[in-house]
């Protein structure tokens, strides 16, 4: 589909020069064979509208047999969204999901009350090293969905909506935005696309969402006269109209977003939840260990190991 022609590229000017809410440097974080740039949670700021945990994953070549290895472990009160830009990774999960995620498709995993997912690199049939580079976020769920059942949904590339036109190719992976409403069910509003930009090109933000954040993944933006290269977060005021542009280079972008939570979150390892309660709850049934008849189980196919409980 075309570029929606109401979006008018907007330059700020005066007082919208200071735009910018809040600039992230993602922490770099070492999972073991392989590191990611954590953007969020970060000391400044814990969310972009739901969105709580913002991890890239790359740029990192990976030799056959090794690559990334995330043993099975749990999850609670949120919903992952994995968004590859190369590669491919294996999904295996409690409910019995064996699926390959890769580029340009989107996978949703519904945590709810509890899920148990592993996420490797496994192809046996790889024989030449694999580029990979991606993305995972978490988005922390509204109350009423804390305790719900646990899901898991696949979008292919194909069946996301693709705005292009004057230098930028714009595809919706959740949400809704400039128009547009992607098919995968989300529990609150947002927005999350994945953005590639011609040299100079002006990509206009949604106004009509409450938090909006931008992720440089690859290239430079440029903002209100300022700079901003690779490997950095940009959380806008509320209410700002505002454009990004692209460098001589071009650039690739993640932008996301939407309306804040009714409460805060607490976020201890890989769980969210709205109280410290739910969270303990979660630490206790995963310590436990009873995979047959406790909250948790291990995915089939691969629950031959799975990651401890961390002691802190």
């Amino acid at each position: 589909m075309s570029w929606n022609p109401a979006l008018e590229p907007h330059c700020p000017t005066g007082n919208e020069v200071d735009a910018i809410d809040t600039l992230i440097v993602p922490r770099a974080r070492d999972l073991g064979g392989f590191e990611v740039r954590r953007a969020l949670p970060a000391p400044r700021r814990q969310m972009v509208g739901p969105f709580i945990f913002f991890d890239q994953m790359g740029p990192v070549e990976f030799l056959p047999s090794r690559g990334m290895d995330v043993r099975p472990h749990p999850h609670i009160g949120l919903a992952t969204i994995s968004y590859l830009f190369r590669g491919r990774m294996h999904h295996r999960d409690s409910l019995g999901t064996d699926a390959w995620i890769e580029p340009g498709a989107v996978n949703l995993m519904v945590a709810g009350h509890g899920i148990t997912h592993s996420e490797r690199t496994d192809d046996a049939s790889q024989t030449d090293p694999m580029p990979f580079l991606g993305i995972q976020t978490w988005v922390a769920l509204p109350e009423k969905a804390e305790d719900g059942a646990a899901d898991f949904v696949h979008a292919g590339a194909e069946d996301l909506p693709v705005m292009q036109g004057e230098g930028k190719t714009v595809r919706l992976v959740l949400g809704r935005a400039w128009g547009e409403v992607a098919p995968v069910k989300t529990f609150s509003d947002m927005f999350y696309a994945d953005a590639l930009l011609e040299p100079g090109a002006v990509l206009p933000l949604p106004d009509d969402h409450e938090d909006r954040g931008v992720y440089v993944v690859e290239g430079a933006v440029e903002q209100a006269g300022a700079v901003f290269e690779a490997g950095r977060m940009m959380v806008f005021r509320p209410g700002d109209r505002v454009s990004l542009k692209a460098g001589r280079q071009g650039a690739r972008v993640m932008v996301l977003g939407g309306e804040t939570l009714n409460g805060p979150r607490y976020i201890w390892w890989n769980f969210v939840a709205s109280s410290k309660e739910r969270i303990a709850e979660a630490k206790e049934a995963w310590r436990r260990g009873d995979w047959q008849n406790g909250r948790f189980h291990l995915p089939p196919g691969d629950d031959a190991e799975f990651i401890p409980l961390p002691e802190r």
